[in-house]
């Protein structure tokens, strides 16, 4: 790279690249290290749903409440979205006006782990993930960006064999003779 002149100089120590306007430079960070989020893409795509739902509440709370078009399409809205488990009642389009990136971010397979207590920390969540100890229903799953819906959330187990399942196993008393030869 060339070297360069007094006035780029200058003009480069006025732009912060670091911190945007528009966002503040806090959230997106705070974010992404509460909800232990390692990819940014993950965030902006959480981001861009939010920004979806909110400029479709919009044009739903635009048309006319009796419309049987806006009944319809806020119903199926609402259900996709309570299903999701992002928002937490099906009661009106308002819930959906305050939804977040950390709603998504909160039904995460990292983050329901440590609220099953699977795990205690994000972090530990994160590493028995891609380490393929977990599995949701018959598949293993390695992706700590699985987004688990509410049916889902009761198929959470350990891989049959994951050591931590066995730790798990023997620390319970419930480990049987069958699985102990293995």
């Amino acid at each position: 790279m060339r070297k360069l002149k007094a006035h780029e100089k200058k003009l480069l120590k006025k732009v912060n690249f670091l911190e945007w306007k528009r966002e503040g430079g806090h959230r997106e960070g705070d974010v992404m290290r509460r909800y232990h989020v390692t990819g940014r893409d993950d965030y902006k795509k959480y981001s861009g749903l939010c920004r979806t739902v909110q400029k479709l509440v919009n044009i739903l709370k635009q048309m006319d409440p009796r419309d049987p078009y806006r009944i319809e399409m806020t119903d199926s809205l609402l259900e996709k979205l309570y299903n999701m488990g992002v928002i937490t009642t099906r009661k009106s389009l308002s819930v959906c006006e305050n939804l977040s990136v950390s709603s998504f971010c909160r039904r995460r397979l990292s983050t329901i782990l440590v609220r099953l207590k699977f795990a205690e920390h994000m972090k530990e969540a994160v590493t028995y993930i891609e380490q393929g100890h977990i599995r949701v229903g018959p598949d293993t799953v390695v992706d700590p960006a699985f987004l688990v819906t509410r049916n889902m959330e009761d198929f959470i187990t350990w891989v049959d064999t994951s050591k931590i399942r066995r730790k798990v196993l023997e620390y319970n008393d419930q480990l049987d003779d069958y699985d102990a030869m293995n």
